[in-house]
């Protein structure tokens, strides 16, 4: 026969069939099906009433032996629930009791499509009944009194928005915040530490103060900036009381800015920053300018012990002028060591 695309594929129900005895009344199964109406039981080609058995785990247990026979026996499963999973019945099962030229028939709702109907314990082709309303079953002749129609209505179900598994199926929008993620009963919410190589923005140390009092400077010696107001002070690492000394306390790269300002012309001016209590980097070299030297420079600390001052030399006895503006010390964390 040919086809137009691919051929079209069929996969049988799994079948397990038992040898009766006549007196056996217990047989072990494959799976265990949800309930009894997972499964359509037959003896001799007979479908059985699901009241005549009953099944716990892979146990199936008839109220009365079948008789004695070779593969008389058949359980077809219509469904396999998932394991530790609340189920609903697959099947659902209505037996009536005909009337002389009974032909309707009100059943459970079902699907359309999705029924089967027995006389007598013998399945009815398409032909013999109508089933299009999903609450009637009609007979295409009428029965015969006391037939026995029964009807076998299936369970359609559908699995939606399953989540695959690949990676990066779930998108962001489907994420709960994370100050909604569970951190109790058993549920740890870990962050990732910090390497060397990540980026730390939400604690970097970073400061910015200046002079808001003036400070008189020596003619001809190198004198420490007391910058006593802090503009911000992130991680508290800046001493702006005595030592006006920063000591980060997290291992990283930092940039350094400093700066003074006068009010008159000067010979030499200069602004160095000094790194741990010694002469570190000249910033700053101003010959006959006025208003002040400005710079800045990157420097490594260890996160423990290293810490930076600013220090300037001038030519001649000056006060610095005051002001945000005007003599400050910065710095900031651009990344981790």
């Amino acid at each position: 026969m040919s086809y137009v695309g691919n051929q079209p594929l069929s996969v049988a129900f799994l079948v397990d069939t038992f040898n009766g005895t006549g007196s056996l009344t217990t047989f072990t199964m494959t799976v265990a099906p949800a309930n009894t109406s997972s499964i359509i039981v037959a003896i001799t080609g007979v479908l059985q009433d699901p009241s005549t058995y009953s099944v716990s785990g892979t146990t199936l247990t008839f109220s009365a032996a079948p008789p004695s026979g070779t593969s008389n026996i058949s359980v077809r499963y219509l469904g396999i629930p998932a394991s530790g999973v609340t189920t609903t019945a697959y099947r659902t099962v209505t037996e009536f009791t005909a009337t002389a030229g009974q032909t309707s028939f009100s059943v459970a709702s079902y699907t359309v499509g999705f029924i089967d109907v027995y006389r007598n314990g013998v399945r009815l082709n398409s032909a013999d009944y109508t089933a299009t309303t999903g609450t009637t079953v009609v007979l295409t002749s009428g029965a015969t009194s006391g037939d026995t129609v029964t009807t076998i209505s299936f369970l359609v179900s559908s699995v939606l928005n399953a989540i695959p598994a690949t990676a990066g199926s779930v998108a962001s929008s489907y994420m709960a915040p994370l100050t909604t993620l569970p951190v109790s009963g058993g549920n740890t919410l870990t962050v990732p530490a910090v390497t060397g190589t990540m980026m730390v923005s939400g604690n970097m140390p970073a400061f910015s103060a200046y002079q808001s009092s003036a400070q008189s400077i020596s003619i001809g010696t190198w004198t420490k900036v007391q910058l006593q107001t802090e503009q911000f002070d992130t991680n508290n690492n800046f001493d702006s009381t005595t030592n006006y000394r920063f000591t980060p306390t997290i291992a990283g790269y930092y940039q350094v800015t400093g700066g003074i300002q006068i009010s008159s012309t000067l010979t030499n001016i200069l602004v160095n920053i000094y790194r741990n209590g010694a002469t570190g980097t000249m910033i700053c070299y101003a010959n006959g300018t006025l208003g002040g030297g400005f710079g800045s420079t990157l420097m490594y600390f260890n996160g423990t012990t290293d810490y930076v001052e600013l220090y300037c030399y001038l030519g001649s006895g000056q006060n610095l002028s005051t002001g945000s503006g005007s003599t400050y010390f910065q710095a900031s964390m651009v990344r981790t060591a």
